[in-house]
């Protein structure tokens, strides 16, 4: 199949380089007609179609993935222009490592600062572990490539954290074109660095000095002291006083700091508690934010935030985080049945269906939801289907025809399909003879036709999106790349081949509805009795005109051609075929029935009125109906793509020959009813005064009133007229629209005029003898003669004269 459009081509991409979920503009031209024609956006490789916001044809705003290239093409594919063009390239960077309380516009990778941080003793706060610039002077970022300097330094990183520090690397990264004299001043800041804290530790030694020396002084007073007295109990004494003032100075001195002890390790607790809660705030207000997001419909973003915590905390055993997790976790199933609810939910559109699809699965949800929103699209449309029926149904019993409203004159002024053919139906038969009908009917549509007419619209527009949503399903475009790195797009296919046979049958079955369906509106006789139940229920009143069955034909074959270009199997719609080829045959025969009563009607309205020839107006309408029925039946008889000739079947052919022969044998009836109507039946009040006519018709001039003799000579002059030209006529036109049988309907047709041409001629023979004979008749009775007395004859050669008498008088009689 061809595409209409043009395949996309971006020309510009704002902008053109940065890190991972950095949120870019694409521009360009034939981007698509709207959000549901976009069907693919990668940038660098990655598939970024899920954050993707389709803006116009020349415009879509998204967020880069983390692709694996670090240079690459922006590719838009549509489903009106197919892949596209790009060119432009987008250079993807590398994010740079942030600090704890550091703020950032996307979602970087966190590194593991909490287990490096030292205990309270060491002094060391956790902010301190990473000071911005080490060397005390300015950075000075050289321009090379990153690539280069790891392929010049494997195995070691340029931040001086990391085990694998390499100075030379982080020299030449921060410090390329830095000056000699500034590296020296950097060797003289990192050598003060250095010596305050040794200075540090010594000046602690050196504070307590004093203190050291003054108590040594104090007790080598006291021992000096005890020496001088010689007494032991003085010895003994001084001691005990000394331990309990040294034990009452270390009681105090432990009250006075238990104090500040306990602040500080509350502090200390206080502040790790707020490190941890502003590095984990993400998990902890998870819940909340996921409530949020799904209230406002933002369910990629609900998708990405589950994802992240999936790999961060899903294998966690920290008792808070499982807590906080199993929330989640909670949040999440409820999303799911959410979002299945809203999959089959009925009436939806493909978009929706496909992203909710994406949804479910990228949520890894158990089950099959595809093929669970695919049975669910098949129940809704085989009960819109048989609700339409039943409406229409109901309307019928209660208003034998619809009213549209988009067929009044004053409505509208683009009449629907069944507006125009009703306004227009009259015209099509020849105007002479349908004057008699009501003028209403114009406007007033049967309820099997917008029946059918409804039926086939819902079909035609709720099929290719279910076909279209199978298609998907097979070929795994329903899922996103999660899904197709978590292995699921591959069993969805699996899944897909192995439920081939049971779409078959749902595609089926919606195909035996609607050929049902419109059976039992149109053609009741060809359903079973168990079906007519289920699939009739209609008022049979009346049978529907050809016109209307013609109309209805069209509307079917439209829908079969629908349906063929969604390139459905042709085994799967052959049911169509068959109920067209059914529809083809009984509006045939309608047709030729109703000719055969509009040319009833027509013999009815001889005006009598005769030409220079001869000749009344009758075999000319006569012909003009059949040629008229014909040329209605034109469209119904020839065949479309993949329909098979209505003539195939002999019964057919058999039928339509007959009714074709009935048809001329009612106009035959008719035409004998005409010739010998009694006189006084017989409404000469319109014949015109001014027809030239033969001088045999000079009468007509004279006295409005037809005597019998003339209506015989206008019938045998039509008949012969008939024979001649009209007849062969109509051949000619059964044989240029395919009728079977034209040979025995024009034979069979033209016995019976003869036969009636000579009947008729006989009558006309016998009118006009009868004054003769009534002359002659008195002279031969003249003399009383009596055949009895007569000799009988006797031999061959002995016949008197008057033997001849006897047998002519009586053949003229």
């Amino acid at each position: 199949m061809s595409r209409s459009r043009q395949p996309p081509l971006v020309t510009g991409i704002s902008p053109n380089e940065g890190i991972s979920w950095t949120k870019v503009t694409i521009r360009g031209e034939n981007l698509g007609t709207g959000p549901a024609d976009l069907i693919g956006l990668t940038i660098c490789g990655h598939n970024c179609l899920l954050t993707a916001e389709w803006m116009s044809a020349s415009k879509i705003v998204c967020r880069v993935g983390q692709a694996k290239n670090d240079k690459g093409d922006i590719i838009v594919t549509t489903k009106s222009g197919g892949r596209g063009t790009s060119t432009v390239s987008f250079k993807l960077l590398k994010p740079e490592k942030i600090g704890i309380l550091d703020q950032s516009a996307v979602w970087v990778d966190e590194m593991n600062y909490y287990d490096m941080r030292t205990d309270r003793n060491k002094g060391i706060p956790p902010l301190s572990l990473r000071p911005a610039n080490p060397l005390g002077i300015e950075i000075d970022k050289g321009k090379f490539h990153q690539k280069d300097l790891e392929a010049l330094f494997p195995g070691m990183s340029p931040d001086f954290t990391s085990e694998n520090f390499s100075a030379a690397w982080y020299l030449i990264e921060n410090h390329s074109m830095t000056s000699f004299d500034q590296l020296k001043m950097a060797v003289m800041n990192l050598k003060k660095q250095a010596n305050k804290k040794n200075e540090g530790s010594l000046a602690y030694v050196k504070g307590g000095l004093s203190t050291f020396f003054e108590a040594q002084d104090a007790l080598s007073a006291i021992h000096q002291k005890l020496e001088a007295d010689g007494t032991e109990k003085v010895e003994g004494s001084m001691t005990q006083k000394l331990e309990n003032v040294l034990n009452r100075a270390s009681n105090t001195a432990d009250t006075l700091f238990q104090e500040v002890l306990g602040r500080k390790d509350k502090a200390d607790s206080t502040r790790n508690a707020l490190n941890v809660l502003q590095r984990f705030k993400f998990l902890f207000n998870l819940p909340l934010n996921i409530e949020r997001n799904i209230q406002k419909g933002d369910y990629d973003v609900v998708i990405n935030d589950y994802e992240k915590a999936k790999s961060l905390f899903g294998k966690t055993e920290v008792q808070v985080f499982k807590k906080y997790y199993a929330e989640v976790e909670t949040r999440i199933e409820a999303l799911r049945e959410l979002l299945l609810d809203k999959l089959l939910e009925t009436p939806s559109t493909l978009h929706d269906q496909k992203r909710y699809i994406r949804y479910i699965s990228d949520l890894h949800a158990s089950g099959d939801p595809a093929w669970q929103c695919i049975g669910a699209q098949h129940q809704w449309i085989l009960q819109l289907m048989h609700s339409c029926k039943e409406s229409y149904v109901k309307e019928q019993k209660g208003n034998p025809l619809l009213h549209s409203p988009l067929m009044d004159l004053d409505g509208d002024v683009h009449p629907s399909p069944i507006g125009h053919l009703s306004q227009t139906a009259s015209l099509k038969r020849g105007s002479s003879f349908q004057s008699g009908r009501d003028d209403a009917w114009r406007y007033k549509v049967p309820q099997q036709v917008a029946f059918v007419e409804k039926l086939t619209k819902l079909v035609v527009s709720q099929l290719p999106n279910f076909w279209k949503l199978w298609i998907s399903y097979v070929n795994g475009s329903l899922f996103s790349e999660t899904a197709e790195k978590s292995g699921q797009m591959e069993r969805s296919k699996k899944n897909a081949r192995q439920k081939q046979n049971d779409f078959k049958k749902m595609i089926q079955e919606m195909m035996q509805s609607l050929v049902r369906l419109i059976r039992g509106a149109l053609l009741p006789f060809s359903l079973r009795e168990g079906e007519l139940r289920q699939y009739g229920g209609w008022e049979m009143k009346s049978e529907l005109s050809g016109q209307w069955l013609t109309h209805v034909i069209q509307t079917v074959r439209l829908t079969y051609e629908s349906l063929t270009a969604l390139e459905i199997p042709n085994d799967m719609l052959q049911i169509i075929q068959d109920l067209i080829l059914d529809l083809r045959v009984r509006c045939i025969m309608v047709t030729l029935q109703h000719t055969a009563e509009d040319v009833k009607r027509l013999a009815e309205k001889e005006d009598w009125v005769v030409d220079n020839e001869g000749l009344t107006s009758l075999p000319s309408q006569f012909e003009q109906c059949i040629i008229q029925s014909l040329q209605s039946l034109k469209s119904v008889i020839d065949c479309k793509p993949g329909e098979a000739s209505v003539f195939q079947q002999h019964k057919t052919q058999e039928d339509v020959c007959q009714l074709s022969i009935n048809i001329m044998q009612v106009f035959i009836d008719y035409l004998e009813q005409l010739s010998t109507k009694p006189d006084g039946d017989i409404d000469t009040t319109h014949l015109s005064v001014d027809v030239s006519s033969p001088d045999l018709f000079g009468s007509i001039h004279e006295d409005t009133s037809l005597s019998s003799e003339q209506r015989l000579l206008i019938v045998l002059s039509n008949c012969c007229y008939l024979e001649r030209h009209t007849f062969i006529n109509i051949a000619e036109h059964f044989e240029k629209h395919g009728f079977q049988g034209v040979e025995k309907i024009t034979q069979v047709s033209m016995e019976s005029l003869k036969e009636l041409d000579q009947r008729l001629f006989e009558i006309y023979i016998e009118a006009k003898a009868d004054p003769i004979v009534g002359s002659l008749e008195p002279g031969i009775y003249a003399g009383y003669f009596d055949w009895k007395d007569c000799l009988v004859p006797t031999g061959d050669n002995s016949l008197p004269e008057y033997s001849f008498i006897r047998v002519f008088v009586p053949s003229a009689t």
